[in-house]
């Protein structure tokens, strides 16, 4: 089991959360000029990353905020947590 930090509720089970998919996908400015393959592209197609990965989570049995975490996909750390919005911390070496 993860303990994921909200950044309002504090830390909690990650069976509170769910996982939201890859943080930071841009939506398109103007998807509805957008051919069939460039929407599945923006859709479906997400990195595979073995280490650091930034992702989303919410809160679905607290707050129910959506935040964002920088975890290592290999060990399951979790390098940090930050609010939809901010930068993301410079990573901790």
């Amino acid at each position: 089991m993860l303990l994921i930090e909200c950044p309002w509720c504090g830390p909690r089970d990650q069976t509170e959360f769910s996982y939201g998919g890859e943080a930071h996908i841009v939506r398109p400015v103007r998807p509805d000029t957008l051919s069939d393959a460039e929407w599945a592209d923006y859709l479906f197609m997400r990195t595979n990353t073995q280490g650091r990965f930034r992702e989303q989570w919410c809160h679905v049995h607290g707050c129910r905020r959506w935040f964002n975490v920088e975890r290592d996909t290999v060990s399951y750390r979790i390098d940090s947590v930050y609010k939809v919005g901010e930068m993301p911390p410079e990573p901790k070496e």
